[in-house]
């Protein structure tokens, strides 16, 4: 059972990257998978999560309208859209899945039991 994040980058401001997160070992389709960045000398963020049932999605108050999550059954791939691009979003992006969750838990790293390594993304000019 195994995740991997990837698609990082180097990326000049208010560019766009995509992020991808693959799944090997188990069907990504039958998990809620967040989204969780980490910034040099700061605490790991919740960026966002798409639920196992339905594809509802759910983000951080601060990355609304410019972040996206989506799903690729056929890929096995859940996907980090993210859109006009600051300098603070740089950091290590990760993913994580989890079989059971509820909403309140969403933004609790604790509560995904299977991570994969992060990749960076870096935002300058």
């Amino acid at each position: 059972v195994q995740l991997q994040a990837y698609g990082g980058g180097l990326v000049q401001p208010g560019g766009s990257l995509r992020l991808s997160c693959t799944a090997s070992g188990f069907t990504l389709d039958y998990y809620t998978v967040g989204w969780f960045r980490q910034a040099p000398g700061k605490e790991r963020e919740f960026v966002g999560a798409i639920f196992r049932s339905g594809g509802t999605t759910v983000y951080a108050d601060s990355l609304k309208g410019r972040f996206t999550i989506s799903r690729d059954t056929s890929r096995n791939t859940v996907y980090l859209q993210m859109n006009s691009l600051k300098p603070e979003d740089t950091a290590v992006y990760s993913c994580a899945a989890s079989s059971r969750i509820i909403y309140s838990s969403l933004g609790n790293p604790s509560s995904y039991a299977y991570w994969g390594q992060g990749t960076q993304v870096t935002v300058s000019s």
